[in-house]
């Protein structure tokens, strides 16, 4: 883990502009893997902020289709609720109505969370198998790490991120790659990546709109560090960068970025 911390945070002016943005910046980063190491394997997180960006790059209007590789693309998922691939709270179910049913990509390619097709497996077991595709697909020996390309990440109001939830056991963990997660405030079961996991990619960025995130955003990054009330502190890149693309309303309590709608902060 770096001794310090630099977070760049981009802003766009409404989250229109920011959805544009993030589909811009899956772009960029898909592209940049590809031409490094002729794969880019992503991870990606649910919600409406992404939602409206994947919505996007599907989309034969917008520039950023065609520029996608789809061929070369590897996606996976941040985290997962315990339902079926059809429910209605799925990460994976909302994915595949705004991106996956309408660009090129083959089943191969899609590595999905699995908690079987009526949703009968149990977390611990998703959990496991989650983990063991990763293992295989990264081919990983011992304690080795994968390392994706891009990982997305969204913020709760309450500081979560992933599925790594305030004062829960998946904070503690790290040596697993994929861990089942109980989440007594919403009384349901997770499989997230853990942290250590997320922090070895090669870019991690954080997606974060809306006027309900500007105080959890002041205190994680600029309040005192408390990973366990405060989960998203514990996202610390090895690489030492985080990038927050953010809406106007979602950056309001940050310092105020520059022209061109771009700030930083540096954390210990």
């Amino acid at each position: 883990m770096p001794q310090s911390l630099k977070i760049i945070y981009q802003v766009a002016p409404d989250a229109e502009a920011l959805a544009a943005h993030a589909a811009q910046y899956f772009v960029e980063q898909a592209e940049r893997s590809v031409a490094a190491r002729g794969r880019a394997r992503i991870a990606l997180s649910g919600g409406s902020t992404p939602k409206a960006a994947l919505a996007l790059l599907a989309d034969p209007s917008q520039p950023w289709r065609a520029r996608m590789p789809w061929p070369k693309l590897d996606l996976w998922w941040v985290d997962e609720r315990s339902v079926p691939p059809g429910d209605p709270d799925s990460n994976y179910r909302m994915t595949r109505e705004v991106l996956l049913d309408h660009v090129p990509l083959q089943p191969e390619q899609i590595h999905r969370i699995d908690f079987g097709i009526g949703g009968e497996l149990e977390p611990e077991a998703a959990a496991a198998r989650y983990e063991s595709e990763l293992r295989n697909a990264f081919c990983l020996e011992g304690a080795e790490l994968p390392q994706f390309d891009v990982v997305a990440l969204g913020m709760g109001p309450d500081g979560h991120t992933a599925s790594l939830f305030p004062h829960t056991q998946a904070l503690h963990e790290l040596t697993r790659l994929a861990v089942a997660n109980h989440v007594q405030a919403k009384d349901s079961w997770r499989v997230t990546l853990t942290w250590p996991v997320i922090n070895h990619a090669s870019q991690v960025f954080f997606l974060i709109g809306g006027a309900d995130k500007a105080q959890i955003l002041k205190e994680v990054w600029m309040g005192p560090r408390d990973p366990e009330r405060l989960p998203s502190q514990l996202i610390r890149p090895a690489g030492g960068i985080l990038t927050l693309l953010l809406d106007r309303a979602a950056a309001a309590l940050l310092p105020e970025p520059d022209a061109e709608g771009c700030g930083t902060l540096e954390r210990d």
